[in-house]
């Protein structure tokens, strides 16, 4: 049996359910010519993130991050 194991899924509250830290969406502004790295906007500021544990990252798409580091799609792009 199979299970998959999500760890800093946020709670209702908007915090990672590992480590009580806040994971944040950030919408993403540019990706670096540096692989794995990302200019992003999240909470009214640019900051660069780590995009390496994301596929397919581009201009336009909201991932959520935590620690400096996306986790996961939110929503992209293309689904707009």
């Amino acid at each position: 049996m199979s299970q998959t194991v999500r760890s800093c899924a946020p709670d209702a509250a908007g915090h990672c359910v590992t480590c009580a830290d806040e994971a944040l969406p950030a919408t993403v502004l540019r990706v670096g010519p540096a692989a794995g790295l990302a200019l992003v906007a999240v909470q009214d500021a640019e900051t660069e993130i780590d995009i390496s544990l994301v596929d397919d990252v581009v201009v336009g798409d909201v991932l959520l991050v935590h620690g400096g580091v996306a986790i996961a799609h939110t929503e992209r792009a293309d689904e707009r």
